[in-house]
């Protein structure tokens, strides 16, 4: 079966978009870069220089033990870009080949290991995806379809009803006190469905591992990715008379950018985003990616191993001060609970070769850490979407993601399978991923912490799960209809491996 395709975002979307007439309300934005963040000096070291890399230093607790593998990382010849310590991992950068292999004899040290393949600056992202720029028939035609309390282009959304979203909206559009956190390539804030909704104090630029809080710098730059600003108007485009509505259109949603110009979203950015994110209170968290350059991080390989483990330090801390994280399941297609899983495209920073993977050793994160809320996709007929990753006791719930319209066509007047959502420069698109099913349960989520404010995150979750629609395993499951089973759902109705406790639902998320 043909994929809509792979992208290492969890979206199937080039980003494309249609500047749409000034009569409808729709206006252009501008973007902003972030400023480089500086580094400590380090000493020079006896070994020839190789090529600057990104490292991360997993460390025991304890501010002595932090301060003497500081000062080893110097020996070492690393310089520290920050240093976490309430979370135990440093940032460090260093052009000695030796680093990883000799920090990791310093005494109070965990995990040490390369964040990526290629040197500082120099990768560069390949990776493919589609889209569809919404037309300007198809906007003028929705307005005229619109009902009363209906955002303009609302009835192009069939996946609002498809989680009860438009019927929750009747009770509640969520409160302003809840905080969405949308870590992600960058959120175009100027978005006339984003600005009244876009908290600026939980905002950053995590790019370089330290984050930068200029003014705009979260956003995309010129020719970056709109892939964070899509996901944003899924969660919390503002019921305004203007575009789209979000699932939780009263909510705030933060942009916090972690990735490279180049499309990357490699560790010490990612754990930059969680330790950005808890420090500013945020209640959830979105994560519609996967880290870089690894599809699956290996414990079993001393550098993929640390990474792991800076990523779980971060989500760990970001639960514990409050936040749930949520995060796509993946565009591979791939049952994630099988005993063997083939890698052909790590590490996707320099060359990539042929893995033959333990799932159980091998994760793909940040989705697959404990806690974390792994999110499968739906097509426009409720099934699990042709590109989706599934497998039972890893995926823990469903929402909407969209797949070819040719394999689950929406019911009119939606038009297209994919979901419609803001783009930058006060524009729209259809992007189609598990990418696009994450943003919609962490509307739903920030619905729920909206009615119960002091719930933990272990409470909402249980909520979460408690008041998904059950749906039972769709076997034999042959989407594209050639005759050939694309894929197996194992167990039960109320938890199998293509819908996880089942379908995330708006409406009870507000009414209970």
């Amino acid at each position: 079966m043909a994929l809509l395709g792979t992208g290492r975002r969890r979206a199937l979307a080039l980003p494309v978009g249609l500047a749409l007439t000034a009569s409808l309300g729709f206006l252009p934005t501008a973007a902003a870069t972030a400023a480089p963040a500086g580094e400590t000096s380090a000493p020079a070291v006896s070994a020839a220089p190789g090529p600057k890399l990104s490292y991360v230093v997993n460390v025991k607790s304890g501010a002595q033990t932090a301060k003497d593998v500081k000062k080893a990382i110097a020996r070492a010849g690393g310089s520290i870009v920050i240093a976490y310590d309430k979370i135990g991992v440093i940032v460090v950068h260093s052009q000695n080949p030796a680093f990883a292999p000799t920090i990791r004899k310093a005494k109070g040290v965990v995990s040490a290991g390369a964040t990526r393949t290629a040197p500082l600056q120099a990768a560069t992202d390949n990776a493919t995806d589609s889209s569809r720029p919404l037309t300007a028939e198809e906007a003028r035609s929705a307005a005229r379809r619109a009902e009363a309390g209906e955002d303009p282009l609302e009835p192009l959304q069939w996946s609002l009803p498809a989680i009860k979203a438009d019927q929750a909206h009747k009770k509640t559009l969520g409160s302003k006190k809840v905080t969405v956190a949308v870590i992600d390539t960058g959120v175009d804030d100027t978005h006339p469905d984003l600005t009244a909704n876009f908290d600026r104090n939980a905002s950053a630029n995590c790019v370089s591992g330290k984050p930068v809080t200029t003014e705009g710098s979260w956003r995309p730059a010129a020719g970056e990715s709109d892939h964070g600003t899509h996901v944003a108007g899924t969660i919390a485009a503002a019921k305004n008379g203007i575009g789209v509505t979000g699932v939780a259109p009263g909510v705030k949603v933060s942009g916090i950018k972690v990735s490279t110009t180049a499309g990357f979203f490699y560790t010490e950015a990612v754990v930059c985003g969680f330790v950005w994110a808890a420090d500013k209170g945020v209640e959830v968290t979105n994560n519609s990616y996967y880290v870089d350059p690894w599809l699956f991080a290996c414990k079993n390989d001393p550098d993929q191993k640390a990474l792991v483990e800076a990523v779980q330090r971060a989500t760990r801390y970001a639960e514990s001060k409050g936040a749930v994280n949520v995060a796509a399941a993946g565009n591979d297609g791939l049952d994630l609970s099988a005993q063997e899983l083939t890698d052909e495209t790590s590490p996707n920073d320099t060359t990539p070769g042929t893995r033959y993977i333990n799932p159980k050793q091998c994760l793909d994160i940040p989705t697959q850490l404990p806690g974390v809320v792994t999110t499968s996709a739906l097509g426009a007929k409720g099934l699990k979407a042709s590109y989706s990753n599934y497998g039972n006791g890893v995926v823990d719930i469903s929402a909407p993601g969209g797949d070819r319209t040719a394999y689950q066509k929406p019911d009119a007047p939606a038009t297209d399978g994919r979901i419609l959502s803001t783009t930058v420069g006060g524009k729209y698109v259809y992007k189609g991923g598990t990418s696009m099913a994450s943003p919609h349960v962490a509307g739903v989520v920030a619905l729920i912490k909206s009615k119960h404010p002091k719930a933990s995150p272990a409470a909402v979750k249980a909520m979460l799960h408690a008041q998904s629609d059950d749906t039972a395993c769709t076997n034999p499951y042959d989407i594209d209809g050639d005759g050939t089973i694309d894929a197996v759902c194992e167990g039960k109705k109320t938890k199998n491996g293509f819908y996880g406790t089942g379908v995330a639902d708006a409406l009870d998320a507000v009414r209970r």
